[in-house]
């Protein structure tokens, strides 16, 4: 995105500060509805004054130029795909962008080869509990029950859309459910369901296999439930 009105477009339309960005800067941010439901994660980077790459997932990039061309009313800026590759780095430094996953940043186009397999970095981003677009973020989910409040979102900037739930929710109330990092005895399915004495709890979104059979996993369980508490999975027909 650039041209004279591409970062007073921006910082109108996605969650975090894009105003505070210096060039060569980058923020994590959100674009979501009015109710505050997540329609894409993004990175924001500063390539220049009036230059903005907006980084996603690759099956949400024509999602997300579509929806930023047709908001774009009379603002100037010119809105083009393109296409980039980007890793993440593992104790690189201040190499890349901070990310919300621990100890990694992310390097766009760095030409790097991985040296993780995609089950090696996906067992990392589990019992890291990082979320993951697909799994633990699509539009069933609140910002503030996946944390990315913290990272994401700022709440001292202006309007954006969905910022009003955004803020009543942070200022006024909490979130009813929250992702956790959980171990059952096996790998259960995508969205299985989640028990604590004969009352469905929370669900499943992510699960790796341990060399024992057990599975670490992914899910959003009710705030109210005790971290020790003993979870199982509901039982299914068929």
């Amino acid at each position: 995105m650039a041209g004279p009105d591409a970062r007073d477009y921006l910082q109108r339309m996605v969650s975090n500060d894009v105003e505070a960005l210096g060039v060569g800067e980058a923020c994590p941010a959100l674009l979501l509805t009015a109710k505050a439901r997540v329609i894409a994660p993004l990175v924001v980077w500063r390539r220049g004054d009036d230059d903005f790459l907006v980084l996603t997932e690759p099956e949400l990039g024509e999602a997300v130029r579509a929806l930023l061309v047709r908001m774009r009313l009379r603002a100037r800026c010119a809105i083009e795909a393109e296409q980039h590759e980007s890793v993440l780095l593992f104790g690189a430094g201040d190499d890349g962008f901070a990310t919300d996953f621990p100890g990694a940043r992310e390097a766009v186009d760095s030409g790097l080869a991985p040296t993780l397999s995609d089950d090696e970095l996906e067992a990392r981003r589990v019992a890291a509990g990082v979320p993951r677009w697909g799994r633990e973020i699509d539009d069933r989910v609140l910002p503030a029950e996946a944390g990315l409040e913290e990272t994401h979102i700022s709440f001292s900037k202006g309007c954006y859309p969905g910022q009003e739930p955004v803020a009543r929710l942070h200022y006024r109330g909490h979130p009813n459910r929250g992702l956790r990092v959980l171990r059952l005895p096996a790998v259960p399915e995508y969205d299985a369901e989640l028990v604590l004495d004969g009352k469905v709890v929370g669900r499943v979104t992510s699960a790796v296999r341990q060399d024992d059979g057990s599975a670490v996993v992914l899910g959003y369980v009710r705030t109210e439930v005790p971290d020790d508490a003993p979870l199982a999975l509901a039982s299914r027909t068929g």
